[in-house]
């Protein structure tokens, strides 16, 4: 077992992620793991230079860390956690709708109004249409989606106490006539044009080769956040690996055809299946991945979670999002994210 497979092993994850379920993973936890902060955390001989990539057409230079602030922030303010991120050069800042993320978007907002001309900033909000991903939608059902997607953001908007975000996400997208809808194209432009947003992205965790494939083949689009892991497709459904989904070595094809459509790809879930099936309670899988990595990249001396991040960032990715609910969370993704391409010269 390696140093932070000690640190930091899955049955850690599971408390962080109850706690933060029930509201507890603010400051309590920071606090309760002060000792290990003090003598990890603030060394910066634990924290090596942050790498970054172009994002897509934004032309961003983003930390291959992307903080994912909905669930860290859904219940509490985190801003010591934040700016620890920012000190150590992570500057792209993912959240979402408070339908979903509820407090998340209006704790982000301190932490953004402070930072907000060296951060990306980006959320997301949901169409709210009852389709599944194979349906064609209709003119009118795309009409209704263009609406429901900019309340979302006008309400994103107010609740992160600003007049403009970098990008926004058609959230949870899995049907391609959505993602190819003139209608929601037009809202999107719409909302360009006031000021209000620069970059059309979709986030999916449900049918995704298709919905990336539809996004790459419009040119619209900027962004992609795909739930996608070493083994291939995760499936949300399911919560584990979608059923006959290639490895991702195989699905490099599509990767790199949404890289050339100017599409920036951030990774989502990337670990996910590791820890269980529901919020890493259930059996634990910290080998479930390691079938399709080679046996020096075995041997890195690296969690189960930190091998997930660094395995999919040089296998087409540019980022992950991935979610922090302490210090050594955040240092256990961020050493994950920023050494990634050292492992596979």
């Amino acid at each position: 077992m390696t140093v932070f497979e000690r640190a930091f092993p899955t049955t850690r994850r599971r408390v962080l992620q109850l706690l933060a379920l029930l509201g507890l993973g603010g400051t309590g936890i920071a606090r309760t793991t002060s000792a290990l902060a003090e003598s990890v955390g603030r060394s910066d001989a634990v924290w090596p230079e942050m790498t970054y990539r172009t994002l897509g057409r934004t032309g961003f230079r983003g930390s291959r860390l992307v903080f994912g602030c909905g669930a860290a922030l859904m219940f509490w303010g985190k801003d010591e956690l934040l700016n620890e991120a920012f000190d150590h050069g992570v500057n792209v800042f993912d959240v979402g709708t408070s339908s979903y993320y509820r407090n998340a978007e209006a704790n982000l907002a301190g932490f953004a109004k402070k930072h907000r001309d060296r951060i990306f900033l980006i959320s997301k909000g949901r169409v709210d249409l009852e389709v599944a991903p194979g349906d064609e939608l209709t003119s009118a059902q795309c009409a209704a989606a263009a609406r429901n997607w900019t309340g979302a953001l006008d309400a994103s908007l107010s609740d992160l106490a600003t007049d403009h975000v970098d990008a926004y996400y058609v959230m949870a997208a899995n049907n391609v006539s959505l993602v190819r809808s003139e209608e929601m194209h037009e809202a999107f432009l719409a909302a360009q044009r006031a000021g209000k947003v620069d970059h059309w992205g979709v986030s999916t965790h449900e049918n995704a080769e298709a919905v990336l494939d539809a996004a790459a083949a419009t040119g619209w689009y900027s962004l992609a956040q795909i739930a996608i892991t070493p083994a291939g497709w995760y499936d949300w459904t399911s919560k584990g690996m979608l059923a006959g989904s290639k490895p991702m070595t195989g699905l490099r094809p599509t990767l790199d055809r949404a890289r050339e459509a100017g599409i920036g790809l951030i990774g989502m879930k990337a670990a996910r299946h590791l820890a269980g099936r529901w919020l890493g309670f259930g059996p634990d899988r910290p080998a479930a991945f390691d079938a399709y990595y080679a046996p020096e990249f075995r041997k890195a001396s690296l969690s189960p979670f930190q091998r997930s991040y660094a395995y999919v960032l040089a296998h087409g990715l540019d980022a992950v999002n991935a979610d922090s609910q302490s210090l050594e969370h955040l240092q256990e993704n961020y050493i994950a994210t920023a050494t990634s391409e050292s492992y596979f010269a």
